[in-house]
């Protein structure tokens, strides 16, 4: 499925955090233009720089952004969402006017979002047997 995720390996934990996060515009106004859009790339690769986390996918609407993020458990959903939303906000008003114009009270995101967790390995159903029948070939041979 994606080829950029990777095992983050620490002294303590191995971890493979991935999110999908939704962020709707203030107003949801229509602001993310091939411009907008391609400066949040830029932007998120700077963030990616300075922070553990990875975007591996970014897709926006006209009126919201998809991202698919790896992150390090560190890291709360709610403390990555605010990081990304602050630093992201920040730089699309200081490089792109327009947008600044349009959302002209200062807020660049709604104060919601949408957060789920993605699976590398299987979908729900899927781990959820795996958690289940954990210690069955061992029961099978030990009786």
């Amino acid at each position: 499925m994606w080829n950029n995720e990777q095992y983050i390996h620490k002294s303590h934990n191995v971890t493979i955090l991935l999110y999908h996060l939704v962020f709707p515009a203030k107003y949801r106004r229509a602001v993310f233009d091939d411009t907008v859009d391609k400066e949040i790339k830029i932007i998120c690769l700077d963030i990616e720089s300075r922070y553990q986390i990875k975007f591996l996918e970014i897709g926006t609407d006209k009126v919201h952004v998809h991202f698919l993020v790896q992150s390090v458990p560190t890291y709360s959903v709610t403390k990555l969402v605010t990081m990304i939303k602050s630093l992201t906000a920040r730089e699309v008003f200081s490089r792109c006017l327009s947008v600044k114009k349009e959302l002209w009270g200062g807020e660049f995101w709604t104060d919601g979002y949408f957060a789920s967790t993605v699976g590398k390995d299987g979908d729900e159903e899927v781990i959820a047997n795996y958690v289940k029948n954990q210690g069955n070939e061992y029961k099978k041979t030990s009786q």
